[in-house]
């Protein structure tokens, strides 16, 4: 069951409210409104905070944070947070105890034991003597056991980068913790390891994620819609339950509020022909003379008003009508659909599209890879962190060369790289799909730019202006729409930083694309819903070779 978190708590309920805004409101810089008045209140245990990209969730979590000022309400937060944000990389040459934060308390600590009695030790210590059990602890909780807290960082997979951050914040221990999107970037181990983490989280725990295996963890949903949060009780599976029922209650609103406009439209009509009627009597007995005139002048104005008042009181019905219409429209979330039904992507069966043949891949991975894809395959290519599965489609895609071996590709290609950094954010996003479609004409590309939901004036919004959903949207409209139309997409990671309506959008996307798909991705529900005909494996540099590798790449089915 869903309700509005409430304006004033009771005190009872205070005590229990680990996170409370009230009124809060927050524009960056230029104007640009984010949060406005927003209400909420979170109590101890696990929160999933979702909403469409740009709805403001990062930004209300660096609120909470403390990093960012509101321009109005009021903030409390029971304790101290710590906030894992979406992405940061630390400099390779740091050490791993001054990453961690904790090279102070470490030095402070190697110093008394060293037999230096001074007070700032101690203090700096403070109730942290067991803290390099307890960092260790951490580190190998996340399965970051190999990094010495003495050495530098070096070169992090971002899986492992996310990780390091995580054991940071778990060093801590704060009441509040806020995680960002903390499954970007993470293998299936790791990604077990922090559900793991935050299902033993015993404070107060905030997350943004489009993970839906991380959404099942959570006691509730808070889910941020048009400036205004909502709680759900339960797992994202309920949430997704309770959000379908009232969406079908309020289209079933929508529908009698349009029902009762067309009712009132036809009375108000009614209440002008009656009025019509009227004059035109009261005119007609005027022109005859049958009664005194200023009987019929009388009776004339009368019939006059009374009509009168009877339109306006139709009018305002109808005006009434169409203001319930509206408020009921609100309440209906547009989820619309995404199709990309282009001819020109279809592959024939058994067309060779793609070969690898003893493919080495730069950046000292083991081990050649061999690959042939033929007709409309779609291949999930998995494997841990580091293990070379970007470089591949990078190689692939013709922007890096192989050590050694070959890499063809038999039919046009398109890659979507984790970064969608392919658009011009100085061009709109009719002008950015136009550089890949020189030939097409403007009015052309505009109804294709419709099946991505770019209508009309939306087509001529600079990408700058646009949220993370609708830029990964415009990207993926530019290189579909590209020329010559690709009949092989890459995808490394295409769910990363998706809201949920967003992942739902280019599922259903990919349901009509009628080209090879090889995909990257970590997201095993999104994996599981494109129809995926093989599963292939990349073994880490150390697993290469092992039994049963075949050119570096393993058969598998669905995990």
């Amino acid at each position: 069951m869903a309700f509005t978190t409430p304006h004033s708590p009771s005190p009872a309920a205070r005590e229990r409210i680990s996170v409370a805004c009230h009124g809060l409101s927050f524009a960056w810089p230029d104007g640009t409104p984010v949060l406005d008045r927003l209400d909420l209140a979170l109590g101890p245990g696990r929160t999933g905070l979702t909403g469409a990209n740009g709805s403001g969730k990062s930004t209300l979590l660096r609120i909470l944070a403390g990093e960012l000022t509101p321009v109005a309400g009021t903030v409390r937060v029971a304790g101290r947070t710590g906030r894992l944000p979406q992405h940061h990389t630390p400099d390779p040459a740091l050490r791993a105890d001054r990453v961690l934060g904790i090279d102070r308390i470490r030095s402070a600590l190697h110093a008394i034991e060293a037999g230096d009695a001074r007070e700032e030790h101690f203090t700096a210590v403070g109730d942290d003597w067991d803290i390099e059990e307890r960092t260790r602890a951490a580190l190998a909780q996340l399965g970051l056991a190999h990094i010495g807290l003495d050495r530098p960082v070096g070169r992090l997979s971002g899986g492992e980068s996310v990780l390091l951050r995580l054991a940071a914040l778990l060093i801590r221990r704060p009441e509040v913790l806020l995680l960002d999107e903390p499954t970007n970037n993470l293998d299936r181990a790791a990604r077990e390891r922090l559900h793991a983490a935050v299902t033993a989280w015993p404070g107060a725990l905030i997350v943004v994620s489009h993970d839906r295996e991380l959404l099942e963890l959570v006691d509730r949903v808070a889910d941020l819609h048009d400036g205004r949060v909502t709680v759900y009780g339960g797992t994202y599976s309920a949430y997704r339950e309770a959000l379908a029922v009232e969406q079908q209650a309020a289209e079933r609103t929508v529908r009698s509020a349009e029902s009762e406009v067309r009712r009132q439209s036809r009375e108000l009509a009614e209440a002008h022909g009656k009025l019509a009627r009227r004059t035109r009597y009261a005119e007609k007995m005027y022109a005859s003379k049958r009664e005194p005139r200023a009987v019929m002048k009388l009776r004339k104005r009368s019939a006059q008003v009374s009509a009168g008042k009877h339109r306006i009181l139709h009018e305002e019905r109808l005006a009434e009508a169409r203001r319930k219409l509206a408020e009921a429209e609100e309440q209906v979330r547009e989820e619309a659909e995404i199709r990309v039904d282009l001819p020109g992507t279809r592959v024939p069966a058994r067309r060779r599209v793609l070969t690898v043949r003893g493919a080495v891949l730069p950046h000292g991975r083991a081990g050649a890879v061999d690959l042939t894809v033929a007709g409309p395959e779609r291949i999930a290519l998995t494997g841990p962190n580091g293990a070379g599965k970007s470089t591949l489609l990078r190689a692939v895609a013709g922007e890096l060369a192989p050590v050694s071996g070959g890499i063809e590709a038999h039919v046009p290609l398109r890659h979507l790289p984790q970064r969608l950094d392919l658009l011009d954010d100085g061009l709109t996003v009719l002008e950015n799909v136009r550089r890949l479609a020189p030939e097409a004409g403007p009015q052309r590309i505009r109804a294709r730019l419709a099946r991505f939901l770019f209508r009309g004036a939306r087509a001529d919004r600079p990408v700058c202006t646009l949220s993370g959903g609708e830029r990964f949207r415009a990207t993926l409209a530019a290189l579909l729409l590209a020329e010559p139309a690709p009949q092989l997409l890459l995808l490394d990671e295409p769910t990363n930083n998706l809201d949920l309506t967003s992942v739902r959008q280019l599922v259903t996307a990919l349901e009509s694309y009628a080209g090879a798909l090889l995909v990257v991705s970590h997201d095993l529900p999104f994996l599981r819903e494109i129809s995926l005909t093989r599963w292939l494996r990349l073994p880490a540099a150390d697993e290469a070779g092992g039994e049963g590798a075949a050119g570096g790449l393993l058969e598998t089915g669905p995990p």
